[in-house]
């Protein structure tokens, strides 16, 4: 059910979040200011990739108990409240309050979210903020720390009553086809998510404002210009008040389409390394990464919500009286879903991430060909896995289960040995530019 893919995508993007896109800069025509920066960097030595801390190392091996007990987390929490039948319990309680069908499922949802939130706030707060805090990687207050946490909420339960009532009246009204539907519903729900999130959700959290640096906003559309991107419009985000990692990236579709800068990125990359990690992001937009990505997470939606329509009903008729509902179309079965795509995920994660792999490898490529700043995109990554706490040579589990991003030891030795240019060879990008 597209509604209840993004309701699981907010309720588990605690577990979700991928790791920090550095990546590669595009350069603009010649006799611009960011063209002056790209021919010294044939001249400069390579790169090498630096040995992670100590303090590094313990944060990449906690970060993988932490990841594996977030598994285990998101499919017990959801399996005890569905098979408790305290599922069918808050049904039946949204069903006094409501009456009404559609205010039911609305109602069911908070309630579910809510539940949600409270079990798993402990754990939360000992991950994203004690923790953080610990490795001297955040920046953020108590206040702001739970404040943040309780908006989260709110989005969950704004989308979860505005869309989860859709997919369960398909299934009522198509019983053998619901899941055709409803995976059609995914792309426009899926597109909806993307447009609205930099305008309506993301500053919810930040404060979005133009750039204070003047000059380095002019290179930055400059570099737009170049890449073929027509009406960006450039941010810069107060990142500051919650984290010391760095990051970047374009956001929105058509008219809501933006460059952010985190304000911790532009106080420590200088100005080619910045300009490499747009060149990197627009690269995303130019290549159609966000259309494919979303084409994708569709055709995924798609598959899970066929199983779940072969699996679900007979496990539903096995264990009817333990769950309190005997059909799917019961709202109370909406932690099943969850498990259903949160099973689909961990089972789809090794491929889901080495597309996306790929993906960022190419836009690598592509900031790369149109910058030349080699160099300057190698010191970007050594900045990142400084800054970060970063492994530059993690294990086979984070390599399949959590790397979305190619490993920055790959990544800084790519930008040291690419660069056809030299040798006359063309570019697989050249026409983009």
């Amino acid at each position: 059910m597209a509604a209840c893919a993004v309701l699981l995508l907010l309720l588990q993007s605690h577990l979700l979040a991928v790791p920090l896109s550095v990546v590669s800069p595009q350069p603009t025509p010649a006799g611009s200011p960011v063209a002056a920066a790209a021919p010294s960097a044939a001249g400069l030595p390579p790169v090498p990739v630096p040995e992670p801390s100590e303090k590094a190392l313990r944060y990449y091996r906690g970060n993988l108990v932490w990841w594996g007990g977030r598994v285990a987390w998101g499919l017990v929490v959801p399996g005890i409240i569905l098979f408790s039948g305290f599922s069918a319990r808050l049904r039946d309680c949204a069903r006094r309050i409501g009456r009404k069908w559609f205010v039911t499922v609305g109602l069911y949802v908070c309630l579910l979210a809510g539940v949600f939130w409270l079990v798993s706030l402990p754990l939360d707060y000992w991950q994203g903020y004690v923790r953080e805090h610990a490795y001297g990687l955040s920046n953020q207050t108590l206040g702001k720390w739970f404040g943040d946490s309780l908006k989260s909420l709110m989005v969950v339960m704004v989308f979860g009553f505005a869309f989860v009532w859709l997919p369960y009246r398909l299934l009522r009204a198509f019983p053998r086809g619901w899941w055709l539907v409803t995976s059609a519903l995914a792309v426009p729900v899926i597109v909806l998510v993307v447009l609205i999130e930099p305008i309506w959700i993301a500053p919810l959290f930040n404060e979005f404002r133009p750039m204070r640096d003047q000059a380095l906003e002019r290179d930055i559309l400059a570099l737009a210009r170049r890449a073929g991107i027509e009406g960006s419009r450039v941010f810069e985000v107060n990142k500051s008040v919650d984290t010391k990692a760095v990051n970047a990236y374009m956001a929105g579709l058509f008219d809501t389409k933006r460059i952010v800068l985190w304000d911790t990125l532009i106080a420590r990359l200088d100005r080619d390394e910045t300009l490499f990690v747009m060149g990197h992001e627009m690269g995303h937009y130019v290549l159609g990464h966000v259309w494919k990505i979303m084409a994708a997470a569709c055709l995924l939606v798609g598959l899970t919500l066929y199983a779940i329509h072969r699996a679900a009903g007979k496990l539903i008729a096995w264990f009817k009286l333990r769950l309190g509902f005997d059909e799917l179309s019961d709202v109370a079965s909406l932690p099943l879903l969850l498990l259903f795509f949160q099973i689909s995920s961990l089972a789809l994660l090794p491929f889901i991430n080495g597309y996306s792999r790929h993906l960022e490898h190419e836009a690598d490529r592509f900031g790369l060909e149109i910058t030349r700043s080699n160099h300057a995109a190698a010191t970007a990554f050594v900045k990142l896995q400084q800054e970060n706490l970063g492994n530059p040579r993690p294990g086979l589990i984070y390599r399949i289960w959590q790397a979305s991003h190619p490993v920055l030891a790959d990544r800084i030795e790519f930008c040291n040995t690419y660069a056809p240019w030299r040798t006359g060879q063309p570019l697989r990008y050249a026409d983009h530019f």
